[in-house]
């Protein structure tokens, strides 16, 4: 989807040392063991980690292949190397992720933001005015990078961010940071709504929604590595929409609409859950697999049925 740029300004190479291995020939035995052990793309996940290990760019190892690659390097590339031969995502690795155009710190305490989720920030900014200020929150934030995302795409907008964990709220702030947008952004510990005030134009959700009893089955670099909270949804994967649902209204600004993220197949009983609520299900959108990734919700008929104006 959009590309908006990188987001940091690259450093000089280090100047090349003698002494070491080429990076042609470290990257070649690497992508080799890689191979070896299944792994899908193996020349990508080489390169970002020598990368990363030795401090180059990839326009570096295009033009100069036999650069030697010092040995304190070489050997941080070994365990990156071996970080990633038994499972860890490169992502973890380095440290980092790349979303909608831009770098965002994540940690052992957040999730991994999947590409799909580019499909949310689509559907926000349908919504969000251009040029007006707009107030949203974003639920269950973790690394932030919905509501950093949205607030550096409309600079009059303000957001909340709430997470029950400490530890990702601070990443989401340092991210909110890295991204000039701290100043209009506030954090807040708890669940859902906890702390927030006022009322909102925007209610956004990326939340847990794989049922229990699927987390055993999920791919080990999911499994392993992602915290648990951030993927269960209970015994049905819904805990968190029921919540969600019962609670925004209170939140919302009149035509205020709620946008959430869902996993595949849960389409229907969600539009359920919050129509039992006195929401309208309103519009569906897909992501680059063709599956409904994301669901609006207006509320009129909810406010009419709770006697609110």
């Amino acid at each position: 989807m959009k590309n908006s740029g990188t987001s940091q300004t690259p450093t000089p190479d280090p100047s090349p040392q003698g002494g070491g291995e080429s990076a042609q020939i470290l990257l070649r035995a690497a992508r080799r063991e890689l191979e070896d052990r299944g792994n899908p793309t193996p020349a990508l996940d080489a390169r970002l980690l020598l990368q990363q290990a030795a401090g180059l760019r990839h326009e570096t190892l295009i033009a100069d292949p036999q650069r030697p690659v010092s040995p304190d390097a070489a050997a941080r590339f070994r365990e990156f190397l071996d970080r990633r031969l038994a499972g860890e995502p490169v992502a973890r690795i380095l440290g980092e992720r790349e979303f909608y155009g831009r770098a965002f710190k994540i940690t052992p305490a957040t999730l991994d933001p999947r590409p799909d989720t580019e499909t949310l920030i689509e559907a926000a900014l349908s919504v969000m005015p251009v040029g007006r200020a707009c107030r949203i929150i974003d639920l269950g934030t973790g690394s932030g990078i919905i509501g950093v995302t949205l607030l550096a795409e409309r600079p009059e907008a303000r957001a909340v961010m709430t997470d029950i964990s400490a530890a990702a709220l601070a990443v989401a702030q340092a991210n909110a940071e890295r991204h000039g947008v701290a100043q209009r952004a506030a954090f807040f510990r708890g669940s859902w709504f906890a702390q927030s005030e006022g009322r909102f134009d925007l209610v956004l959700s990326n939340p847990p929604y794989i049922p229990q009893a699927i987390l055993p089955t999920l791919e080990p670099e999911v499994r392993n590595f992602d915290p648990e909270t951030a993927l269960s949804g209970g015994a049905d994967g819904l805990r968190a929409y029921r919540e969600i649902a019962r609670a925004a209204l209170a939140f919302l600004s009149p035509r205020g609409p709620v946008i959430v993220e869902i996993g595949q197949g849960q389409a229907v009983e969600i539009e359920d859950i919050f129509r039992a609520e006195g929401f309208a299900p309103g519009d569906r959108w897909k992501d680059l697999a063709g599956h409904v990734r994301c669901l609006g919700f207006s509320h009129d008929e909810a406010r009419q049925k709770r006697g609110w104006k």
